[in-house]
Formats: structure tokens, C-alpha cells, sequence
């Protein structure tokens, strides 16, 4: 026979356990964020741009890779200023994504549907996806327009 405290233990347990699975289940209903595919164009030599195809595609994009000897014709292509070049250059929905540009960042520009040609983290700064390792640099990923004005969209530490 079952003492009060004990029912009272064991009725808790049972509605905590039935609170977990119904939002365990209730969380794997839920839509995944709906992107667009990406297509990244990278040196084929550049394990950095590997390693960010790799972040995004774990970030749940779905991402076809190209490999380019000539990055720069690619940049000049979609528009890229100079300014902001990185190691590799991306397409996602309307936008251009140069360099080392967070996913979340990425999908923040989606769904605000900004009025600007891409985001960019010019260079190849230590600590962002993909460079990965040592001591990891603020920087700040920048909205730019193909004339080459830039605004701050993010700053990371």
C-alpha cells in the first residue's frame, strides 16, 4: 500500500514526465526555419571554405559547393566590393554572402528581407565559422551594397 507522500511523489513524477515528452514531441512538429539553398563558390585549396560549408550545412542549410581557381572573377561577377573580400563567396535567396558570415546572421537577413546586396566578414578573422582555433577576434559582419557602402549588420566577440 502507497503513503500519501509517496502517491504525491509518484503523480509529480508521472505529469513532469508527460510535460517532457509531450514538448519533446511537440518540438519535433515544429517546421525547421525555411531557407533557400545556398551555393558557395570556393578555392579548392582552402580549408577554411570547407570547413564553413561544413558550419552551414550543420546549421541545416543546404549547400552546393563549387570550387573556383579564380575567386576573384566570382567576386567581381556577383558584385562583391572590394572591400569586403574573404576567402569564398556564397548565394542564398537574393543575397550575396562573402566570407566567414554566421548562420544566424544569415538567417536574420532572410527574414528581414533587408534592402542590401550581402552580408560580408572581410578577411579571415580568427573565431569565426570556419577559423576556428587561437584566440578568437571581435568582428563585426557588415551589410554592403554592390556601390560599396557597408553598415554594421552584427559585431561578434
Amino acid at each position: 500500500m502507497i503513503d500519501r507522500r509517496g502517491f504525491l511523489a509518484a503523480a509529480v513524477a508521472g505529469a513532469a514526465s508527460l510535460v517532457a515528452r509531450r514538448t519533446a514531441s511537440a518540438a519535433a512538429l515544429l517546421p525547421r526555419i525555411a531557407r533557400p539553398p545556398m551555393t558557395v563558390y570556393k578555392d579548392p585549396s582552402c580549408g577554411c571554405c570547407r570547413k564553413w560549408v561544413s558550419y552551414m550545412q550543420q546549421s541545416g542549410f543546404t549547400v552546393t559547393a563549387h570550387d573556383s581557381s579564380d575567386m576573384d572573377a566570382v567576386k567581381d561577377h556577383y558584385g562583391v566590393p572590394s572591400d569586403v573580400r574573404s576567402c569564398h563567396t556564397a548565394l542564398v535567396g537574393s543575397y550575396v554572402i562573402e566570407g566567414h558570415v554566421p548562420a544566424a546572421d544569415v538567417d536574420k537577413l532572410l527574414a528581414a528581407q533587408t534592402q542590401v546586396a550581402g552580408l560580408a566578414v572581410p578577411g579571415m578573422v580568427t573565431g569565426s565559422p570556419g577559423m576556428e582555433g587561437g584566440a578568437p577576434q571581435k568582428y563585426d559582419v557588415l551589410a554592403f551594397r554592390k556601390t560599396g557602402s557597408t553598415t554594421v549588420f552584427a559585431t561578434h566577440a
